[in-house]
């Protein structure tokens, strides 16, 4: 742009000197010739590297994304392809064989049916075993009533005993009555004894049932979030298995180009963090320019610049300047056991990334990740100097047509 300008100004120059011959052309007119050129391009740069700067140093940025098999497994499919083809947000990207986690999900189903039915057969117990409890208890009563009857039949055999005895001293009474009320009360001594021999083993019938009542409860105390213990065990292992299962496929996390794809069907993975089998990178990239630290005072996000590409020769891509990244490495200072050196403080100046906003128009342009360029910055100062950027980065997006190679 320059040299068109001086091209101008010289054409003008001979002209008026030269041609037309409108002012003489003395050493006084060549010294004002010279130092105009001179003058007001040198302030013309400087306003231009002020309120629009202007940098070589754009690069396109994307985010790679690994990818790495959660399951290991024999790969059966990979039905992508490396290349410019784009791979949508959950396309497959490969599968593994599901046969030894489907038959893991079919064991761990069968055992969860067989934990249930243990669970009721456990229930069912508990009923059981509370009928026992009340069954001894019952028993107990019986007993109790039955020893009492039997204390009060021995008491009574007992009174007889005497009195017969007495009427058999005076001669009242015979000889076989009083016989046959000792029989009668070692009969009920006897049965008194049978009485509380069923009352101890209805008591201990009792501490039984209460004991397998406890022991099947503790079993169904047992409960994770109000369920049976082994039951949420066995369905936590079916979960986890039923997510492996489908771990076997594995999807595209984002709207990505493929690259670096050599997997095959018949490939084994590892499942391991450090395997990537593949890598992806976003279909969106992020645009960022470096500029020294000085042609930024004037930006602001939200001002409107301009890039031309060198892999879109002749096209001028708009945008809008979205931050300035007010940090770089110089600055920073790592956590470590040593002191910082003080050369650190001596070193140039850095430069600082500006990144941007594509505008709506552009913003399905294919932008090659790590393609180079250059951008200009409008500002919102001094507009009318502008103009002259603009021609600057499109003279500049034309030229990127020349392919300067000698072979």
């Amino acid at each position: 742009m320059e040299v068109l300008l001086l091209g101008i100004y010289s054409f003008f120059v001979w002209l008026i000197f030269i041609k037309l011959k409108w002012l003489p052309w003395n050493i006084k007119t060549q010294v004002i010739v010279v130092i105009i050129p001179v003058v007001g391009l040198a302030a013309l740069i400087l306003l231009l590297n002020i309120f629009a700067p202007s940098s070589s140093k754009l690069r396109v940025f994307n985010y790679t994304v690994p990818i790495v098999s959660q399951v290991k497994g024999r790969v059966i499919e990979v039905p992508v392809e490396e290349g410019n083809r784009l791979v949508k947000k959950g396309e497959v990207l490969f599968r593994i064989d599901p046969t030894p986690y489907q038959l893991e999900v079919n064991n761990l189903e069968a055992q969860l049916a067989n934990d249930r039915a243990a669970q009721r057969e456990l229930e069912e117990s508990l009923k059981g075993a509370r009928g026992k409890v009340a069954e001894a208890r019952g028993a107990i009563r019986q007993a109790l009533a039955r020893v009492a009857a039997t204390s009060a039949s021995l008491e009574l055999a007992r009174k007889r005993v005497e009195q017969y005895r007495d009427l058999a001293v005076t001669g009242a009474g015979n000889r076989f009555d009083l016989e046959q009320a000792e029989t009668s009360v070692k009969e009920a001594e006897s049965q008194l004894e049978s009485a509380r021999s069923a009352e101890l083993q209805a008591r201990a019938a009792e501490v039984q049932a209460i004991a397998s009542e406890q022991q099947i409860r503790q079993k169904l105390g047992a409960k994770v979030n109000g369920e049976f213990a082994q039951v949420a065990q066995t369905r936590a292992k079916l979960e986890n298995a039923r997510w492996e299962l489908e771990q076997t496929v594995t999807r595209s996390p984002c709207d990505c180009y493929v690259v670096n794809l050599q997997l095959r069907p018949g490939a084994f993975v590892a499942g391991v963090p450090f395997n990537a089998v593949m890598s992806l990178v976003e279909a969106h990239g992020q645009v960022v320019a470096f500029y020294s630290q000085n042609e930024l005072h004037q930006v602001r996000p939200g001002d409107e610049a301009e890039f031309a590409l060198k892999t879109y020769p002749g096209r001028i891509v708009k945008a809008r300047v979205d931050s300035v990244i007010w940090a770089q490495g110089q600055g920073q200072l790592p956590q470590s056991g040593t002191i910082p050196m003080t050369s650190l403080a001596n070193q140039p100046p850095g430069t600082f990334g500006v990144k941007f906003d594509i505008a709506d128009r552009d913003k399905e342009l294919f932008l090659a990740a790590g393609a180079a360029g250059d951008v200009a910055i409008y500002t919102q100062h001094l507009e009318a100097i502008h103009i002259i950027r603009k021609v600057i980065i499109r003279v500049g997006s034309y030229v990127n047509y020349l392919i300067l190679k000698l072979h």
